[in-house]
């Protein structure tokens, strides 16, 4: 907690913050979805102890939702093994052992999904079971439209790129600079709306709904949703450093969201390699089921054997939808990703690696302090690309920031000085903003019933893009 910002954070009673209905409404949903989910497992397995066993996970996460609904008071965590345990109990003690809804927002959030994981932890069966796994493979299913969309735009796009070194109509070294350019800005854009498919907040969202969110015409609809657009600012960098002709080159993905997001993620991480604006990419997931749609390891391996199998996985019936084959060209096109993206992974320029930090109780302004391994790592990139919302509210410390403080304030030791590059693709799902123009937060808040609560911001309506180069 020394290392934290002391502008005040979001806290769960607040009743002007999204803090007050998610730990009301939304984490009660989340976890009996979890109950069910363990429910169906149980069922499922025949094996005695591992039955045993799942009877167990289910009676402490329902005990674990009867304390959070009635406002208990935090416990510590049971030790299971993992590094963070002794972090976690300190801060709670820190905090002088608050009951749920006196508790910050951001740590008690973190806490609940890793109390959670502490019952897999020390079980024998279940240690590698993924409570959330099937609602992120559904959701993926329920994408297909979209998927096949951008394998026909990426397919173009790659082929286009390895065939002529340089995109079509672009002649000029300027002319190229240019168009590629407004190709990385169209990437990144489908890489931030993908986050608008979050499975934690989209609780009873439709096959329709995810088809609606994430085409081209959405996107195209939501431009004027994107408040602060910095991806010009990011592109000079990947290309200055393309022209220098270092022959290293790395570009990081903090991750968010398995499934479609993931998806959009190895869409712009594809296109970076394929246009040389980057020789590596690094991808950052969790080590454990979090915020119930973020990406663990095993969400990377299902994703690119759904796309190996993509009939059997998207011609399967989905929630809402009948079963249907995809056509020769679908497949073909689906196909093409897969052995695309499979190799980039064989050749070592598609890397995952995960770390404990990304799962603890606070925000990155104790990256270098607590993390310093990583935090020197994370130097070594050319940029760094922060998805979500989650990712943005550990950024900024979850704090809150009046509207128009600037980014760079916001995200404290990441920022000025810090030696690392940051661009934040988020959609707001949250009340913690930074780095609007001056007056742009108090216009919004007057579109909602009551200009003392950012309510414009919870909805994922609306995004940022924001960099700041902490290498100068």
């Amino acid at each position: 907690m020394e290392f934290d910002t002391k502008t005040p954070q979001y806290k769960n009673d607040d009743r002007r913050s999204f803090a007050w209905p998610s730990a009301r409404e939304r984490w009660p949903v989340i976890l009996t979805q979890a109950i069910d989910d363990v429910h169906r497992a149980v069922a499922d397995s025949s094996d005695a102890d591992a039955r045993t066993e799942g009877k167990a996970i289910i009676a402490d996460l329902a005990k674990l939702k009867y304390e959070l609904q009635h406002d208990r008071t935090i416990m510590p965590l049971p030790d299971d093994g993992l590094p963070d345990i002794a972090g976690y109990n300190k801060e709670i003690e820190q905090r002088n052992n608050p009951s749920w809804f006196s508790c910050t927002w951001l740590f008690s959030e973190c806490y609940m999904y890793r109390r959670a994981q502490t019952y897999f932890n020390l079980s024998k069966h279940w240690k590698s079971y993924d409570i959330f796994s099937r609602s992120k493979i559904s959701g993926f299913k329920s994408s297909r439209p979209a998927v096949i969309e951008l394998a026909s735009q990426y397919k173009d796009i790659i082929t286009e790129l390895e065939t002529s070194h340089q995109l079509k109509g672009a002649k000029t070294e300027d002319e190229i600079a240019k168009a590629e350019e407004l190709v990385f800005m169209e990437m990144c854009k489908i890489c931030l709306w993908g986050n608008k498919t979050d499975l934690s907040l989209l609780t009873n969202i439709t096959s329709d709904d995810f088809s609606r969110l994430q085409g081209a015409k959405a996107r195209e609809a939501s431009e004027d949703k994107i408040l602060v657009n910095d991806l010009a600012d990011a592109f000079q960098v990947l290309y200055k450093a393309q022209k220098s002709g270092a022959s290293e080159r790395r570009v990081d993905f903090v991750l968010d969201n398995a499934g479609f997001e993931l998806f959009v993620d190895l869409v712009l991480a594809g296109y970076l390699l394929a246009a040389g604006l980057a020789t590596t990419v690094v991808l950052h997931p969790k080590t454990m089921p979090w915020f119930v749609s973020d990406v663990v390891p095993q969400d990377f391996i299902g994703l690119l054997n759904a796309l190996r199998d993509s009939n059997n996985f998207f011609g399967a019936s989905a929630e809402g939808q009948p079963a249907k084959d995809l056509s020769a060209d679908e497949n073909g096109l689906i196909g093409f990703l897969f052995q695309n993206w499979s190799n980039l992974h064989a050749e070592g320029k598609l890397i995952l690696r995960p770390n404990h930090f990304w799962t603890e109780g606070g925000s990155f302004w104790r990256l270098p302090a607590t993390a310093p391994e990583l935090f020197e790592d994370l130097k070594e990139s050319e940029l760094v690309i922060f998805k979500g919302d989650l990712n943005y509210r550990k950024l900024t410390a979850d704090a809150m920031w009046e509207g128009s403080t600037p980014f760079a304030e916001a995200i404290g030791p990441l920022g000025p000085g810090s030696g690392i590059r940051v661009l934040a693709l988020r959609t707001c799902k949250g009340d913690v903003v930074a780095g609007l123009p001056k007056g742009k937060d108090e216009e919004l808040r007057k579109t909602g019933d009551d200009p003392e609560i950012r309510k414009w911001a919870w909805s994922g309506e609306w995004a940022v893009c924001q960099f700041f180069d902490g290498k100068q």
